[in-house]
């Protein structure tokens, strides 16, 4: 098992979400989001390209000849979370190689039909590397990686076989564990949530650490547990939150990619509404402060950070240097910087114990769980 240290990691988290470079968006839908963020930005293939790359310039730049693509899961490029996470990292390889608009792109799944035409779509247009991001693209990477074994693919938060597909995941339950600390030593009433995407071993992993994080804690305190099985609904993230609001939980973590945008809604229309009212939201993948914003302040505690787009990056620049990493699985955790959680708005004295528990993490002397009920 190959481990490489993502050191961009944080500086990532934080970047903004420039979505210059948006070929293959045919494959499925934009939203209104994207065009928003790309309407100072997005670049027409022509001249202006052409002139920032320095093909204008006497050549001071050298043409990249290297091309990736990444196949977004159901919950949208532009999901805040984790395919936008991908995408931001996608973004960062190619300020950071000098690579073009042309060099990079992403296909958008709305559901699970669309994984196998964008794979096909991607791979007949001749890119390097094509990426399935997330674990619901496995049986589709492999089908179309065992059809096509001179194409290089990657899937995230899943393990292949093939040998023409290298593997990138994370240790979720490190930096769940730290977001149950956090929530532990936040909360007032005694009572916390957690709300999954589709239910499984990736996501069991960010429960199982949450979990015991809290227990690490104080084993009293109580922790709501609901799957919204879906990371695309909204609504339902919504109407999850509504309910565990209601019941007492001061402190609500979701992993469930789009579906925690309902979340942030809900949490954000109480606060609007009674502005005495004192709760939180634990974001996911990326740091997820910006969706806390309210009249009254900010009411993301934290976010727990995974390093998707430097994984995707890190990858991509192996192949580029080494050769491709075909039938490796590159796991990231808290010691290679893959994972972790923001400081947030925690009080003083809960990110001290967020940075006690991720020194005994490191040093060994504390091992997270990963699984609650979904190890084989």
């Amino acid at each position: 098992m190959t481990m490489i240290k993502l050191r961009s990691l944080l500086a990532l988290g934080t970047s903004a979400f420039v979505l210059a470079a948006c070929q293959g968006q045919d494959a499925g839908d934009t939203t209104d989001t994207i065009e928003d963020d790309t309407e100072d930005t997005a670049t027409d293939n022509g001249e202006d390209t052409a002139a920032d790359n320095g093909e204008d310039n006497g050549d001071e730049t050298e043409e990249i000849d290297f091309r990736i693509a990444m196949i977004t899961d159901e919950g949208g490029v532009d999901d805040r979370s984790f395919n936008q996470s991908a995408w931001e990292g996608m973004n960062e390889w190619a300020d950071n190689i000098g690579a073009s608009e042309d060099n990079y792109a992403y296909y958008q799944s709305n559901d699970s039909a669309d994984f196998i035409p964008n794979l096909n779509q991607a791979n007949a247009e001749g890119y390097d590397i094509i990426y399935g991001i997330g674990f619901m693209l496995l049986d589709a990477v492999n089908d179309v990686a065992e059809q096509n074994p001179e194409q290089n693919f990657g899937i995230v938060d899943a393990i292949s076989e093939n040998d023409n597909v290298v593997s990138l995941t994370f240790r979720d339950h490190e930096a769940a564990f730290l977001a149950g600390v956090a929530a532990a030593e936040t909360t007032e009433t005694g009572r916390v949530g957690f709300i999954g995407g589709i239910a499984g071993e990736v996501i069991d992993r960010f429960q199982t650490g949450f979990e015991a994080g809290v227990a690490h804690v104080d084993e009293s305190i109580e922790v709501d547990v609901q799957y919204a099985e879906s990371f695309s609904d909204a609504g339902i993230g919504q109407q999850i939150a509504a309910g565990m609001f209601a019941n007492g939980a001061d402190v609500v973590y979701h992993a469930a990619g789009a579906v925690g945008n309902g979340v942030f809604t809900e949490a954000r229309n109480r606060l609007e509404s009674d502005s005495d009212t004192q709760i939180w939201v634990i974001g996911v993948d990326r740091d997820q402060e910006e969706e806390g914003n309210w009249d009254g302040g900010n009411f993301t505690l934290t976010s727990t950070l995974k390093g998707v787009g430097s994984s995707i990056e890190a990858s991509a620049n192996q192949t580029i240097e080494e050769g491709f990493p075909g039938g490796e699985t590159i796991a990231y955790g808290l010691e290679e910087e893959g994972v972790d959680v923001t400081r947030g708005n925690m009080s003083d004295e809960a990110w001290d114990a967020v940075e006690e528990a991720r020194q005994l993490i490191l040093d060994g002397d504390l091992e997270v769980p990963e699984f609650t009920y979904s190890q084989e």
